[in-house]
């Protein structure tokens, strides 16, 4: 196991902008590269831990208070804690920050009509109507980052290419090691050349 450097990954973003499979993506990247990482659910941590709160921006800011909180004990024990949430309130978020430390803000932009073409489960037409309230960026505030470590356009590229912007942002800000590229002598090129020419590959 490689010595790392405990941090947070916090991704951000209005539902169905990518933070799920972005951060799966990151998580299992990272534990390829033989690190402990803790992949968190916002919406289990609001059933099991956050069941009495509801939607109101004081509520909203104590679970991510939480959330934050069990972050920080992750690192505190060796563990990458990468979390996908909402988040919507951007004193709450620098709050987490403050509190973490080790903090990697990845916000992940997608226009709402895009976001509205991803919604299988109708949730921005019943926010719409009026059916359910609290839906950031609909009929409740999101609150976009001012500065954060990265931003993905979800619409513009991949979730291969979003999980390879991330990882090459750790590397750049040191909190994991770069992997450099394999490089071949020039004799062992001809000596793979000559191999896949025998093979009838060239």
């Amino acid at each position: 196991m490689v010595t790392q450097r405990a941090f947070t990954i916090w991704f951000t973003g209005i539902s169905k902008s990518g933070k799920s499979s972005i951060s799966a993506g990151v998580t299992d990247a990272l534990r390829k590269r033989q690190l402990h990482v803790e992949l968190l659910d916002s919406g289990r941590i609001r059933r099991e831990l956050n069941r009495s709160l509801g939607f109101t921006r004081e509520e909203i800011t104590m679970s991510m208070i939480r959330l934050a909180y069990e972050c920080r004990m992750l690192n505190r024990n060796g563990v990458v804690a990468v979390v996908g949430a909402v988040s919507p309130y951007r004193d709450a978020r620098d709050h987490c920050r403050k509190e973490i430390g080790k903090f990697v803000e990845v916000y992940c932009r997608c226009p709402i009509e895009v976001l509205k073409q991803r919604d299988d489960m109708g949730l921005f037409e019943r926010a719409e109507r009026g059916e359910i309230t609290h839906v950031a960026g609909i009929n409740a505030p999101y609150e976009e980052p001012v500065d954060p470590e990265v931003v993905i356009d979800t619409d513009r590229c991949t979730v291969d290419e979003a999980v390879s912007k991330v990882v090459t942002t750790l590397e750049d800000l040191g909190f994991i090691e770069r992997i450099e590229p394999a490089t071949y002598t020039p004799e062992e090129e001809e000596m793979i050349r000559k191999r896949l020419t025998d093979l009838g590959y060239l």
